[in-house]
């Protein structure tokens, strides 16, 4: 992968060139559909979810705003044009996911479904953290990276895309020095088309019964 000044110019664009090709690749992931499911089985009727990098809404925003209310944080604004069709229950907001913070403690859930690869490493642990912030006991739900280091790769899905890591142990290490209490972390195998198999880790997470001074 080549290097690039600009990751959130171009995870913006890219998605936004992209379109609705996204949102048919996405909804006929079943890895996705699995870890929203056990996200669903976490929460209570009603309770309030941040979906950091919603993209087009399917099928995880979707399926959250059945039952929840939702805020969905994306940075492209075709992407969340999209969303707005699959999830019209669900508030959206445009945005880089690195700089969006809540000032009140009312989430009960954070969930991130293969954004975090597009932030640049440097910035995985202050997510890590924010996130701690949000709600005393909440839950997180996120997969990330397996591997570590940024660049820009060619021709993903059409265009050229921003990905970034810190790979396992420093992810693992990341989430703990936020103060968040891990439970499950597992890599997982997934198909992405045309035989290409990747792999993901997949966290949750508690955050801290209070909030970080």
């Amino acid at each position: 992968m080549r290097r690039v000044h600009q990751p959130f110019d171009a995870v913006r664009s890219g998605y936004d060139r992209i379109g609705s090709r996204y949102r048919e690749w996405s909804a006929a992931g079943d890895v996705r559909r699995q870890w929203v499911t056990r996200l669903l089985d976490e929460l209570s009727p009603g309770s309030l979810v941040v979906e950091l990098g919603c993209g087009a809404g399917e099928p995880a925003t979707r399926l959250l705003s059945d039952r929840h209310r939702v805020i969905g944080v994306d940075a492209s604004f075709v992407q969340l044009s999209l969303a707005r069709t699959a999830a019209p229950n669900a508030l959206l907001v445009q945005a880089d996911m690195t700089q969006f913070a809540l000032t009140h403690a009312t989430v009960d859930a954070v969930a991130s479904f293969y954004a975090f690869g597009h932030i640049p490493s440097h910035l995985h642990a202050p997510m890590f953290a924010s996130i701690a912030s949000w709600r005393p006991g909440g839950v997180l739900l996120a997969s990330t990276p397996v591997g570590a280091g940024d660049g820009i790769e060619p021709d993903w899905l059409g265009v050229d895309m921003f990905f970034g890591g810190i790979g396992e142990q420093a992810t693992r290490d990341a989430v703990t020095a936020a103060g968040l209490r891990l439970e499950t972390f597992e890599a997982v195998e997934e198909d992405e088309g045309e035989g290409r198999v990747v792999r993901f880790n997949w966290l949750i997470a508690r955050m801290p019964s209070t909030s970080p001074a």
